[in-house]
């Protein structure tokens, strides 16, 4: 059932006429994988973002999760004949709601293609992490998602 809702709310999204105007900084979206939500970008400048996420983790038998990123990308490394497809890198915190708060830093590291004639971007990233409460210990994650922007 959780994959039928968010398979038609991809669909919906990239197939809306409304794709086709033209887009702002902010970003909403979804995300699949560890976690998997609801994602959002904002813009701050030509190469520098932030991003967030409202998921549900499957780490530890599944929680709450909420992170939030700075990134910074990098436009003209990867060429593509349209759109443009830069390379980010980024710091930034994150809660995991179980029976206990869990804490930690992440280092997302993602690809991100950007439509040329629609407002919307298409993502992939992995984010090595770092649990700082209740324990220190090396943790994980990734994804794919997509976003339109407003």
């Amino acid at each position: 059932m959780k994959k039928t809702v968010i398979a038609v709310l991809l669909a919906l999204v990239v197939s809306s006429p409304a794709v086709f105007a033209d887009g702002g900084p902010l970003g909403l979206g979804i995300i699949l994988g560890e976690p998997t939500g609801i994602s959002a970008k904002l813009w701050l400048g030509d190469t520098h973002a932030v991003d967030a996420a409202v998921a549900w983790s499957f780490q530890d038998e599944g929680s709450f999760y909420f992170h939030g990123s700075y990134l910074f990308h990098m436009m003209d490394l990867i060429s593509v004949e349209q759109g443009s497809l830069p390379l980010y890198i980024g710091i930034g915190g994150k809660i995991s709601l179980r029976d206990e708060p869990h804490v930690g830093i992440r280092v997302p590291v993602g690809l991100a293609y950007i439509f040329p004639t629609a407002p919307v971007d298409v993502f992939l990233e992995i984010a090595p992490g770092i649990g700082l409460i209740p324990s220190t210990k090396p943790d994980w994650g990734a994804g794919l998602g997509v976003r339109y922007f407003f």
